[in-house]
């Protein structure tokens, strides 16, 4: 099973639309073009599809994933309108894997930045895991883990504690990825008394810069997405970068 994350295309209603480093649309088609080379059985979107929060941001972004021969599936971001997606396409909180499951979770709080689950989001969760155990890949927007970017830190999950409460009690979960982050990031990340492997991905648009203590574009990072083949109880994973 070959599954690749991507994220953060943050699209405008315009094709031509510029970001800070470049055009959206001109970056997703490229990683698109990539990630169709890679043969995978299924792609994520892990959220920020959108910048200006349109209905015609997210017609483009289904004709960007149009070629696609696998199942996809997204979820909401902090700049994202989870009912315009939903108008164009599913979002969904799980995805038969079939040795593994793929759960993904809505962590945008309407207005703010940062992300929270919630008490009843994170009993929902305790509660899903209780109910299956196969191992398990949790997929969100928001970090749960501190990357060391200390402004980008500020606006992560929130109640991280209180979701690896849960995890820590579910070893079946082997791993997290998550957007927002506009980054390279991996770590192992202690949870009761086993590891989970946490990964952020580089944006499909701009990248930021790893480390920086306020907001900062990484002008020579190029866009990129993973990939993670899932064999058994063990996966590997590796990124790549695409040239615009």
């Amino acid at each position: 099973m070959r599954l690749v994350q991507i994220t953060d295309a943050h699209l405008y209603a315009d094709k031509q639309a510029r970001s800070r480093a470049g055009v959206p649309w001109q970056h997703l088609e490229r990683v698109l073009e990539a990630v169709i080379a890679e043969r995978p059985d299924f792609v994520v979107l892990t959220g920020d599809v959108s910048q200006d929060e349109t209905a015609a941001s997210y017609a483009l972004a289904m004709e960007a994933m149009s070629p696609l021969t696998c199942p996809w599936t997204w979820l909401a971001g902090n700049h994202d309108q989870p009912s315009l997606m939903q108008a164009e396409h599913p979002l969904v909180d799980e995805v038969d894997l079939s040795a593994w499951r793929l759960l993904l979770l809505h962590t945008p709080v309407a207005g703010e930045p940062y992300g929270r689950l919630g008490p009843e989001a994170l009993a929902a969760l305790s509660t899903t895991l209780a109910t299956d155990e196969r191992p398990t890949l949790i997929a969100m927007h928001h970090p749960p883990v501190d990357v060391g970017a200390a402004w980008m830190d500020a606006i992560g999950l929130q109640d991280r504690e209180a979701f690896w409460q849960v995890i820590g009690a579910c070893p079946q979960v082997k791993v997290i990825v998550f957007g927002h982050v506009h980054q390279a990031y991996a770590e192992r990340h202690l949870a009761g008394e086993h590891e989970v492997a946490v990964y952020g991905c580089p944006a499909i648009s701009d990248q930021f810069m790893p480390g920086a203590e306020q907001f900062m574009i990484d002008e020579a990072s190029r866009p990129g997405y993973r990939v993670l083949d899932l064999k058994g109880g063990q996966w590997e994973t590796w990124l790549e970068r695409v040239s615009v």
